[in-house]
């Protein structure tokens, strides 16, 4: 397929479902961001159904769970919850629905562990290093007051992540119902981000991976200051391409849609772009924050602020390990100057 098509009139209804495929069920769930929902999906398992992401803790997400778990799913039990990654959005309320329903958590350990560690930072004993991070990037007094408001809020935004969980891995075939799903892994976005593909039903599950619309956030965080996410992502969308051209692929975000490689292409000639505008801004001398200035030039909410200022960084650590820009401090400030 050589355009992006989207098969669906319209998403369901809170509370409701849609059904994408025999045995697949289209959830969605409020946000209480400028991106407002996310979709979550279900696949019937055998006697039960396996639930893959859960929502954001919000009490109208927790309300109109209990509607489908009492209605869609009509009374039988809920067998397992995969989780795509460990943002809040996917994984917020997977602690309340393991203790409702009795259910496993499965995910991989990257994105478990990282779940895991930000919830349980709580004492803002990471601020000091979140200070250095925003200060490095060019935050001046004003903006380092966001900082010091916003410390980590992560916990505010998830129920208890389960102590224990079934790991997952790239690769690994996963038998839910009668159908074979298998794991494929993607970085950048987060660190092993767990998308899941089933030959027979022709089907992507893509999470935040790719996305039909908008690109996912690609961001440097402080607790990782020197990564390197754009070139992970890129990396991560090879094996992608391999998959049939008339897969239905149901992403996080928007609606289920087909043409899956040329959205592949699309978002590769984004960064390709992105990553030009940058080289170009960095003639001189440039902080992180007066190169988001350039690149975000709509006026941005404190949380599109923070995750800006990590996509900025993410074009720009790229650049640099291609060799392209090199980083130099003034003092404490980083900037980031063209090569040559």
């Amino acid at each position: 397929m050589d355009s992006i098509a989207f098969p669906f009139a319209g998403p369901p209804g809170p509370g409701s479902t849609i059904e994408v495929a025999p045995g697949v069920l289209w959830v969605r769930m409020p946000l209480p961001f400028k991106l407002d929902h996310i979709n979550l999906w279900l696949l019937e398992d055998g006697e039960g159904w396996c639930v893959v992401d859960t929502g954001i803790d919000l009490p109208e997400a927790r309300a109109a769970w209990e509607v489908i778990l009492g209605g869609a799913l009509g009374g039988r039990s809920v067998t397992r919850l995969i989780v795509t990654h460990f943002h809040p959005d996917h994984i917020g309320l997977a602690g309340w629905l393991a203790e409702r329903t009795g259910a496993e958590l499965w995910m991989t350990l990257g994105e478990w562990t990282t779940g895991r560690m930000l919830s349980l930072d709580r004492d803002r004993a990471s601020l000091p290093e979140f200070r250095r991070f925003y200060r490095a990037a060019g935050f001046d007094a004003a903006l380092m007051e966001k900082v010091d408001a916003r410390g980590n809020p992560y916990p505010e935004r998830i129920t208890p992540i389960p102590g224990a969980y079934h790991r997952i891995r790239d690769g690994e075939e996963l038998a839910i119902g009668a159908n074979t799903w298998r794991v494929m892994v993607g970085g950048g976005h987060s660190p092993e981000h767990a998308a899941l593909w089933c030959r027979d039903l022709g089907i992507l599950i893509s999470g935040d991976q790719i996305l039909p619309r908008i690109s996912p956030n690609i961001s440097v965080w402080p607790q990782q200051p020197e990564a390197d996410p754009l070139a992970e992502f890129l990396d991560s969308l090879a094996p992608f391409r391999d998959l049939p051209a008339e897969t239905l692929v149901l992403p996080s975000h928007d609606a289920p849609f087909t043409g899956l490689c040329p959205r592949i292409e699309q978002l590769a000639h984004h960064h390709d772009a992105r990553l030009a505008e940058t080289l170009e801004l960095c003639a001189q001398p440039q902080t992180a924050l007066e190169v988001l200035r350039n690149l975000f030039t709509r006026s941005l909410d404190d949380h599109q602020l923070f995750f800006a200022i990590g996509e900025s960084l993410a074009h720009l650590h790229y650049l640099v390990g291609q060799g392209r820009l090199e980083r130099r401090y003034d003092g404490i400030l980083g900037k980031f100057r063209r090569v040559g």
